[in-house]
């Protein structure tokens, strides 16, 4: 169950989500930014929880070739460059909000030419570009009430290539709700669930393929 604070935090987000999605995303970048005034706010880079959850996130996948990866929410890039670590060859592509953040993701990744950062928002961008992979870790909660979470799931259907698998970690039992909005999606299909509930912050991780070819 989640402690109180948490649940303040979440029903705070939900009442931003009454705002326009114009509105809600410049609201949640000025908060991305204060939040990232000092480095690394969530111990992504030290917490021995996140480290963990990093790498049986990545023991989750399907087996395939990768060859185009986006993370959506990717932060200072500490997830991003553990991909890069297990998908040398893969372009991958972070996305995050926060413009401070990003500048430390860009210094925390090597830039070989494979590896690149662009600020965006979920509910607003909309790119050419499909990829083999999507990771959505961490985020949904912020997005708020139902309308929102359903854009939200269509907006990360339409970055999967035909065949493309989508990753959504976030907090146990919420994830329950947060991936049933994806579950609902006509164009994904589930493939399997794993929920951590002995964690010291219980945690699901679910996985997608695009039903074409599931």
């Amino acid at each position: 169950m989640p402690r109180l604070p948490e649940l303040m935090h979440r029903a705070l987000f939900r009442a931003l989500s009454l705002l326009s999605a114009k509105g809600q995303g410049l609201v949640l970048r000025r908060y991305f930014d204060w939040r990232h005034r000092v480095p690394d706010p969530w111990r992504l880079a030290t917490d021995d929880y996140e480290q963990q959850k990093y790498l049986v996130t990545l023991k989750h996948l399907p087996p395939g070739p990768y060859r185009r990866i986006i993370e959506v929410g990717c932060s200072e890039g500490v997830f991003t460059l553990a991909l890069a670590a297990a998908y040398p060859e893969a372009e991958i592509v972070g996305v995050d909000l926060s413009e401070r953040a990003l500048t430390r993701a860009r210094a925390r990744v090597p830039q070989n030419g494979h590896v690149r950062f662009v600020r965006a928002d979920l509910l607003s961008h909309r790119p050419g570009d499909r990829f083999d992979l999507v990771f959505c870790s961490e985020t949904l909660y912020y997005l708020g009430r139902e309308e929102r979470l359903r854009l939200a799931s269509s907006r990360l259907s339409e970055l999967l290539a035909p065949g493309g698998v989508l990753v959504a970690v976030h907090p146990w039992p919420e994830s329950d709700r947060l991936h049933g909005f994806l579950d609902a999606h006509g164009s994904l299909a589930r493939l399997s669930e794993q929920v951590y509930a002995s964690s010291p912050r219980p945690f699901a991780i679910t996985v997608y393929r695009t039903r074409a070819a599931a």
